[in-house]
């Protein structure tokens, strides 16, 4: 232990304390025997500030021998070897590494994984989300012999590397990146902890194979990592990265070179890389040379073994057609799939089938035609086929330009076919699809896990002269393609577009499907790419048990492509000057006619199909509530609506709802426990020039922008990469306003009330939208529709919620339903929600005061008129009027009363007495004196009633104006009358 200390002690001191140490320890421990130079190694000292350094011996193992050689002056600091050298500690000179061996001079590589090599370090970061502690300690990179493949799951994985670089250097790796639903990122950080810009630390995905990534580094020590997240939202998950090759540069010095790997070598002094084994051959660890295999044995490039052949089977083999002779016959021709591997000598083999059969050649593909060598041609500008020979477009037409392969006898120019493995890295293979006159099909491959890639790449898309070129609703492109698929496993067919061979997964089909058509809307001229790829089963295996299933693809058909060709003649608009002008797009709102080049308008409010606008089906109608755009390209809405409810006009004015609102869903969790959201974004209406609402992709560097009014994006939270948002998988679910209305069912979009129970008396105002972009599952596009819902309880804007049995928005992907709560959503207030309130009369002052009604539900509109003061009276003053007016009518009434009962007393006694004296005198009148009472007569003395007289006839005789003589005038019966009235 002292020797070790001593000689640690040694390696880090001074010049003056290492020669006294030596000379100590040179006395100190004689009796052990004397170094030989297989007993220690030289190392340097560390650097001091001028950049020196010394050169001691360690002994391999301490306390074994004595006699260790002086320290000596080492080379500079800065001192480095080439390429392909290592520097002799012995004699600090270069030296050039010999045959089997390399060296990168100042650097260090990495290109076996067979396991983690020493100073790699590789772990998954645990996740605690609440209460649930997620485990992720087996989410690491795992090393697979010539590369290192990341984590697949939910987790955050690692790989880092800590070096020390003498002087400003580099790294450089190549990556295999080629799924957007994995996050991958690569950055340094040095001992200033400056790290890498956040800006470039995140990878691009691979366009076709591996690439390159190279990063400049600074002297001292830095600390490489790669760091990944899977993300995928679907069953399977996502695509690993790969990493191999990885080369440091800026080290002081290497001082011995590296064997060649197994299936390599170097046959020359100073290499800097080995070379890998051509195929059928092999080479062990530090090899010079390589080893041909055996005659019954095969291995693949850089490969470190042979294999046993096995014997050829009828998957080992396909077939396909020669190109065309001068006399329109092909040959059947079967061939072995290249790198042949099997053995047609061993028992059992399948021998190939005998090749040659004629047949006829297939036609050209539209827009081509067959010239003299038998070869398909394409048609010139300006002219047409079906694929047999080229016919100029007649006058008031133009050429559909575009792709379109229905016959297979070639494989197009701008076509490709490769294999990859199960974790997408290329394989030796040259055969994948292959061409078979009526279809292309996919071959049998080494591996069932294997994926069959075929490419179809085209330059751009330009629209037609006959369509306008700025109509925002104009089809910029479409592929459509008809396929089938024969399985017996879980076989799986992807279709992928954007801008590489590695684009966004469109569509997907699994198992057996019968022959059907599939149509992609192309959006953007960015999207140049489409692959198709083909694997038969997701679990490795070497047993080819599923060789025999196979996807076909019949027909591809990709419209307005520039430098397309053209199987048709469409219509166009000519301009009026010259019938045989040139093709001209019609104005805004016109329609062709059909079989004439006549542009006629379309009615009011409507729009034209994005499609050919030709015949009166090409204007299409704006749904309710809705107006046509300037360009009649698009309906719209301006965010006020008026409407009869019950009697009433509801008018609604949205204009508070118009700008772009963003909502998420209820969070969710994948099954390792990564919390993610759905992020939808809206743009309710507006004028023609609105924003629009906006879906983004942050993950790659593609950053695919979806627009419309309404769009879905997927949010993962910002701990997986360290900024504000991470966005994916934006989708558009309405790019069309079609109809405002208060109905809950709509051009076969039902937004239905059990969603969202009612819950007052006010509809309910109800947007609908489409969508253009169809997939699998919905055949028909997206739709959505958004319900606005007066609530002046909400106190926030944007209170938007989800249907309870639909928690994502959707029950089946296709139709979307929401739920916006506001009080903007509520109709103009009118003079019919408030009421007056009349105070009583104070002081001669009376207040009249407006309120709005309670449950208020209206905003805006009117105002509450000012509140009114007017004169008034009291109650006490009409309370004493009214006293007094009672008090004097009652006395006015009781004088009356007495008055009259007076008179009739008088007036019934007369007419008693008159009575009496006629009865003496039977048939004589009486005489004139005796008619009457003189007046001043008092007759209450004698009162004889002969008769009952009702109240009315006695006011009556009360009420007779007396005589000019002063008497009463009171009318006699006759003697016939009276006696009637006595009986």
């Amino acid at each position: 232990m002292f020797l070790s200390y001593v000689l640690f002690f040694v390696r880090t001191q001074s010049v003056s304390v290492i020669f006294l140490l030596h000379v100590l320890l040179t006395e100190a421990i004689t009796e052990l025997p004397s170094c030989k130079e297989s007993d220690y190694h030289f190392e340097y000292t560390d650097c001091d500030v001028l950049g020196s350094r010394w050169r001691v011996a360690i002994p391999n193992k301490p306390e074994t021998c004595t006699g260790l050689p002086d320290p000596v002056k080492g080379t500079h600091c800065t001192f480095t070897c080439n390429e392909g050298e290592y520097l002799d500690m012995s004699t600090q000179q270069c030296q050039k590494c010999t045959e089997g061996t390399y060296s990168l001079g100042t650097g260090v590589a990495f290109d076996e994984w067979d396991s983690l090599p020493t100073g790699f370090i590789s772990h998954g970061i645990s996740m605690n989300l609440g209460d649930t502690h997620i485990n992720c300690s087996n989410s690491t990179w795992i090393p697979k012999g010539d590369y290192i493949a990341s984590n697949t799951d939910e987790c955050t994985s690692t790989l880092s590397y800590a070096v020390s670089l003498k002087k400003p250097g580099s790294v450089s790796f190549q990556y295999f990146y080629p799924d957007n639903h994995m996050f991958f990122e690569f950055y340094v950080q040095n001992d200033q902890c400056q790290s890498t810009d956040s800006q470039r630390r995140w990878m691009k995905i691979s366009e076709s194979d591996w690439d390159v990534h190279y990063i400049e580094l600074n002297s001292g020590n830095n600390v490489l990592y790669w760091r990944t997240t899977g993300f995928s939202l679907a069953a399977n998950t996502a695509k690993p990265v790969l990493l191999k090759n990885i080369a440091i540069s800026g080290v002081s010095y290497t001082s011995e070179c590296f064997h060649c790997k197994p299936g390599t070598y170097s046959d020359k002094r100073g290499a800097a890389h080995c070379i890998p084994c051509p195929a059928n051959s092999y080479s062990n660890k530090g090899a010079t040379m390589c080893q041909p295999c055996e005659a019954d044995k095969y291995s693949g490039i850089g490969s470190g073994t042979c294999l046993q052949r096995p014997p050829c089977k009828t998957t080992d083999y396909f077939y396909t057609h020669t190109p065309c002779d001068s006399s329109g016959q092909t040959q059947l021709m079967y061939k072995w799939i290249e790198p042949k591997i099997c053995s047609e000598s061993v028992e059992g083999a399948v021998p190939l089938p005998a090749s040659g059969e004629m047949m006829a050649c297939p036609p050209c593909n539209p827009g081509f035609f067959s010239n003299n060598t038998s070869n398909c041609e394409p048609c010139p500008h300006g002219f047409y086929s079906n694929g047999t020979e080229c016919s100029e477009c007649p006058a008031g037409t133009e050429p559909d330009m575009g792709f379109e392969y229905k016959w297979w006898n070639k494989m197009p120019s701008n076509m490709r076919s490769t294999v990859f493995s199960s974790e997408y890295r290329s394989t030796e293979r040259s055969t994948g699809w292959e061409v078979a006159g009526e279809y292309i099909y996919t071959t049998p491959s080494n591996q069932d896990s294997d994926y069959t890639m075929l490419t179809l790449t085209v330059p751009g898309y330009s629209l037609p002269n006959s369509l306008k070129e700025d109509n925002d609703r104009a089809q910029l492109s479409r592929i459509t393609f008809v396929f089938e698929t024969q399985c017996t496993a879980d076989c799986k067919l992807q279709f992928m577009a954007g801008q590489n061979e590695w684009s966004n997964i469109v569509e997907s089909w699994s198992g057996t499907t019968g022959k059907q058509s599939y149509s992609y809307l192309i959006k953007s001229n960015s999207t140049v790419s489409f692959t198709w790829g083909f694997q038969r089963t997701g679990i490795f295996s070497t047993a080819n048990e599923y060789s025999s299933d196979y996807a076909k693809i019949y027909s591809v058909h990709v419209t307005n492509v520039i430098g397309g060709v053209a199987s048709e003649c469409r219509q166009c608009a000519l301009a009026a000057v010259d019938s045989d002008s040139a093709c001209v797009p019609c104005p805004p709102g016109h329609y062709m006619l059909n079989g004439t080049g006549v542009c006629k308008s379309c009615p009011s409010n409507t729009i034209i199909r994005p499609e050919q606008p030709i015949g009166e089906k090409a204007c299409i109608p704006c749904g309710p509530n809705t107006y046509s755009n300037e360009g009649r390209s698009v309906c719209m809405s301006d965010c006020t609506l008026s409407l009869h409810h019950k009697g009433e006009m509801l008018n609604y004015d949205f204009f508070t709802l118009a700008n772009v609102t963003g909502f998420q869903s209820s969070p969710r969790f994948t099954s390792k426990g990564l919390q993610y959201f759905h992020h939808f974004s809206v743009a309710l209406c507006g004028t023609e020039n609105r924003p629009l609402a906006s879906c983004v992709e942050n993950v790659t560097e593609s950053k695919r922008d979806v627009k419309g009014y309404l769009c879905q994006s997927t949010i993962v939270p910002s701990e997986v990469r360290g900024q504000s948002v991470v966005s994916s998988q934006p989708f558009s679910i309405g790019d069309t306003l079609i109809g405002v209305t208060t109905d809950s069912k709509f051009d076969d979009i039902s937004s239905l009330d059990g969603n969202f129970p009612v819950e007052s008396e006010l509809p309910d105002v109800i947007f609908y939208y489409r969508s253009r972009e169809t997939t699998q599952a919905c055949k028909n596009g997206r739709s959505a529709s958004i319900r606005l819902r007066c609530d002046p309880t909400v106190t926030l804007k944007n209170h938007v919620s989800l249907p309870s049995n639909c928690s994502e928005g959707t029950c089946d992907g296709c139709s979307f339903h929401f739920l916006w709560r506001s009080p903007y959503a509520c109709p103009l207030c009118s003079e019919r929600n408030y009421k007056e309130i009349v105070s009583a009369c104070i002081q001669g002052i009376q207040r009249t005061t407006y309120v709005w009604q309670q449950p208020l539900r209206c905003t805006g509109g009117v105002s509450l008129p000012p509140q009114k003061i007017s004169a008034c009276v009291t109650l006490d003053f009409w309370l004493k009027f009214g006293v007094s007016i009672g008090t004097m009518a009652a006395i006015l009434l009781i004088t009356i009363s007495c008055y009259f009962w007076k008179r009739t007393r008088k007036l019934q006694y007369k007419y008693s007495k008159l009575m009496m004296t006629a009865g003496d005198k039977e048939c004589e009148l009486p005489a004139a004196d005796s008619c009457a009472i003189m007046e001043g007569e008092d007759a209450e003395d004698d009162l004889i009633y002969l008769s009952k007289k009702s109240f009315f006839t006695k006011i009556k005789s009360f009420s007779r104006e007396r005589t000019s003589d002063g008497f009463d005038s009171v009318p006699l019966k006759s003697s016939a009358a009276q006696e009637m009235e006595m009986n």
